[in-house]
């Protein structure tokens, strides 16, 4: 794994809060089509010089070097809720009563 690589992000046109990191210039057809499919048309959100060491909002670079490096590309969905779905399974055992 390279110590510090070009990465641009991507946000999802289809997707709310996906994104996906590749290495900056990559084509874009290079990527799986069904990934293509769901992913729906990039949206260009920023490039920066990620490092294994660099702190992301929900991952470290690390991980998406290791992705990158696998896969040629890194997916970041959204979180889930789980105390949502927590709270949501509460709810309905309590109106099941």
């Amino acid at each position: 794994m390279s110590e510090k690589v070009f990465v641009s992000v991507f946000r999802s046109s289809k997707k709310d809060d996906t994104f996906i990191f590749v290495r900056r210039g990559q084509d874009w057809e290079e990527l799986p089509d069904a990934l293509k499919d769901i992913f729906g048309q990039p949206v260009h959100s920023m490039d920066l010089v990620l490092t294994p060491e660099r702190k992301l909002a929900r991952t470290t670079g690390k991980q998406v070097l290791k992705a990158l490096e696998d896969r040629g590309f890194y997916l970041q969905m959204p979180e889930e809720q789980d105390s949502y779905v927590v709270e949501f399974r509460k709810k309905l055992e309590r109106h099941k009563q």
